[in-house]
């Protein structure tokens, strides 16, 4: 199995300016790149990996620039690149900016990286080029390397082995048939169906607002000053604090469920489409001036969504549960957290609030985040049912799916049927907003 290990550098300063030169070229035949391919689909024609390759070594006998760097990291650019377009297509593909972008190169030839241990703290490895170069040994490197990349992360050089450590997925999991719905809020980084929170506070108040002084000096200085690069230096600081814990607290919740949990269940959520921002609101009566719309709000709700990394945390349990065997599926978010879990009945006003779940129908009360998992883990069940008799293999049974939620919701709505009010065997149909016709009707089957 590919596994990543990843070590901090300690570069020599001859070796972190070639390193910061290596990154500087790699980016400038990006963007040189990404500017002939929009060049030839402006004209209808077409260039691909193979003619740039064969272009750039003409190109090295020209510019002395380009042969100073390694060849394989600018090859390995133009293959990245290649595969961004193929999946996003040309015009989706970004620049690369100095100022923005972090250099990063990798050298594909894991076999001719030779790793030596110094001691129990310390390792180096010889990269071509640039020669030998010390890392912190954190963690065994496990199997064989199959590449490299270099890359800087504010003042400090990392470098990321990709390792083939041998490991095959287990066939089946260490708690068979055990399975969790997960839901993700801002309150509640994470709320599982079983009644168990994960939350963690990635920055405190007092470093929320040094980091908006910090960016506040940032904007005040002069682009290109040494001035500015100080201050954006102490924001980066200040920034990879949190993201650090970020990261750390998505890796172990990742392990946890992993570990734990044979069925994993996530909402299938856009988080680009979720902190849009929102549209303004002319103001029909006057040319220019626009009607509040609640954009100051929204930005401080977009802003909380972001900061939690629930995207980072399904990464993190996908690469996880390579290790254990377990599925991980993503379901519909919709009405989650509208529905109640006994009896399936959907209504936005049984959200009292944010934590406090009161259906209006049957009068279930529950912590909404725990409600809305067991939700999603009763979609997520009904979705991974075994394929009925003469389902083929490999295809897709929404017929079965929703025999799978229909049985379900039979077996939650007869229970509910014992403690139901005696007016449910003759609804009144002017209680609409209370009652559900097709739910009633699945019942009485």
């Amino acid at each position: 199995m590919l596994t990543g290990r990843k070590y901090r550098l300690d570069l020599t300063p001859g070796q972190a300016e070639f390193a910061e030169r290596i990154g500087g070229v790699s980016r400038s035949v990006w963007n040189t790149a990404l500017e002939q391919r929009r060049t030839y689909r402006r004209r209808d024609a077409w260039i691909g990996y193979h003619e740039q390759a064969r272009q750039l070594v003409e190109a090295k006998g020209e510019f002395g620039w380009l042969a100073e760097v390694p060849g394989h990291c600018l090859q390995q650019t133009l293959i990245d690149l290649d595969q961004a377009c193929s999946r996003h297509g040309t015009w989706k593909v970004g620049w690369k900016s100095k100022a923005k972008t972090r250099p990063s190169f990798r050298f594909p030839e894991g076999g001719k990286i030779a790793i030596e241990r110094l001691n129990r703290r310390w390792a180096r490895a010889k990269l071509p080029k640039l020669g030998w170069v010390r890392f912190r040994i954190t963690r065994p490197l496990g199997g064989r390397i199959k590449n490299a990349t270099v890359s800087r992360d504010g003042p400090h050089w990392y470098v990321s082995f990709l390792v083939e450590d041998g490991v095959v997925t287990p066939q089946r999991h260490a708690s068979p048939g055990s399975a969790v719905g997960i839901d993700r809020g801002v309150a509640k980084v994470v709320t599982r169906s079983d009644g168990l929170f994960h939350h963690q506070v990635f920055a405190r108040e007092r470093e929320v607002e040094h980091a908006a002084t910090l960016q506040r000096r940032l904007a005040r200085t002069r682009k290109g000053s040494a001035q500015r690069k100080h201050a954006a230096a102490k924001l980066g600081k200040a920034l990879a604090k949190v993201r650090r814990r970020r990261a750390d607290f998505a890796a172990k919740t990742a392990h946890t469920l992993a570990t734990s949990f044979e069925l994993i269940v996530f909402e299938a959520l856009t988080t680009t489409n979720m902190t849009a921002a929102v549209a303004p609101r002319p103001d029909p009566e006057q040319s220019g001036a626009f009607l509040p719309n609640g954009a100051a709000s929204k930005s401080g709700l977009n802003r909380s969504i972001l900061d939690r990394g629930w995207h980072r945390i399904e990464l993190a349990t996908r690469s996880k549960v390579r290790y254990t065997g377990t599925c991980v599926i993503t379901v519909n978010p919709a009405y989650t957290s509208q529905t109640c879990n006994v009896c399936t009945v959907v209504d936005r006003k049984s959200r009292d609030s944010q934590a406090v779940f009161r259906c209006t129908w049957c009068g279930h009360t529950e912590h909404a985040d725990v409600n809305a998992a067991k939700n999603i883990l009763t979609a997520g069940r009904a979705e991974h049912a075994p394929p009925g008799p003469g389902a083929r293999a490999g295809r897709a049974n929404h017929t079965t799916a929703w025999a799978g939620r229909r049985t379900a919701k039979q077996q939650q709505l007869r229970a509910t049927l014992r403690r139901a009010p005696s007016w449910l065997e003759s609804p009144d149909l002017s209680r609409g907003e209370r009652f559900n016709c097709s739910t009633y009707r699945l019942l009485r089957e």
